[in-house]
């Protein structure tokens, strides 16, 4: 693969019109998830919606349907079920719950040791966070995503020069709206695990970038009669196999995680998945044309 994409000679910036179209949809998508999620209207998990999510283990694995027909004839109202069969486990959620959360769960497993004493339920795990402390987690990792963006920008200013860390910026937070957006879409829920997620995605994208840009720079010196667009052309061919190769192999590691990490990081390497992909595009069609946008002087 690697003697495939050397010497390669794309016209990147060519196509740079095409690819603000797709940028722009991904960043409009992304907004109207942030807001969604900000007015408490996506699907919010605990931590950011308050409640009470009671994950159930079972000796032997047992529907949704007939759980949820368990529940409901135990006077059990409003609540969620994700099945997560590999594990013969059931995750019962109930979000923006008001009333006192505790004995939440042992009216569940009062219920379904009841209904299912051939299959021994127990309590795996307990999450109980009021509608208060969720609404605080929520705006708390929002400013925490919008922070990370504005250390960015301070950094890539500070190291090249202000166009090539707005560039970088843009990108960035480019890729936490298209993976926010794409979760939106999926209907996945939004929790503390795909926050972390998209931190990590913020730090790979910004590092993806630098790698680019330091190419750039070195070759602005050395080309100096030569048109900005030719300059970032010459420079992402001559890292490009270096980006596929490290995106492909995190990619790998990513989709083990995916496919045999289990449920708990289910979602995690999701993400994961979407924004190495995203990130990648991001730093050759977002974060290089920004700088051209920004002006032809060297």
């Amino acid at each position: 693969m690697i003697e495939l994409l050397k010497g390669t000679n794309i016209d990147f910036m060519g196509k740079r019109r095409y690819a603000f179209i797709v940028t722009g949809i991904l960043s409009v998508l992304g907004i109207i998830a942030i807001v969604q999620i900000a007015l408490g209207n996506a699907n919010l998990g605990v931590d950011f919606a308050g409640g009470t999510a009671v994950q159930i283990k079972f000796a032997q694995s047992v529907s949704l349907h007939d759980v949820r027909k368990a529940l409901e004839e135990g006077g059990l109202k409003d609540f969620d079920l994700q099945d997560l069969p590999t594990e013969n486990k059931i995750l019962i959620r109930v979000k923006k719950q008001e009333e006192k959360l505790g004995g939440f769960s042992e009216k569940i497993i009062q219920v379904l040791s009841n209904k299912f004493s051939d299959k021994k339920p127990v309590v795996d795990s307990t999450t109980e966070i009021g509608p208060k402390v969720g609404s605080k987690l929520r705006k708390d990792a929002l400013w925490a995503v919008l922070m990370a963006i504005v250390g960015l920008l301070i950094y890539v200013g500070w190291r090249f020069q202000l166009r090539f860390g707005v560039g970088a910026t843009i990108a960035t937070f480019h890729d936490v709206l298209a993976v926010v957006g794409i979760f939106y879409v999926l209907d996945k829920e939004m929790n503390l695990i795909v926050l972390s997620a998209l931190l990590a995605i913020a730090g790979y994208s910004l590092t993806d970038t630098v790698v680019v840009f330091d190419r750039i720079r070195e070759n602005m010196k050395r080309m100096l009669k030569e048109p900005i667009e030719a300059v970032i052309n010459k420079s992402i061919n001559e890292v490009l196999s270096r980006t596929i190769i490290t995106s492909f192999t995190t990619f790998l590691a990513a989709l083990a995680l995916f496919l045999f990490g289990g449920e708990v990081i289910h979602d995690f390497a999701l993400a994961m998945l979407i924004g190495l992909v995203i990130g990648t595009y991001s730093s050759i069609f977002v974060a290089s044309p920004v700088v051209v946008l920004l002006g032809k002087k060297r």
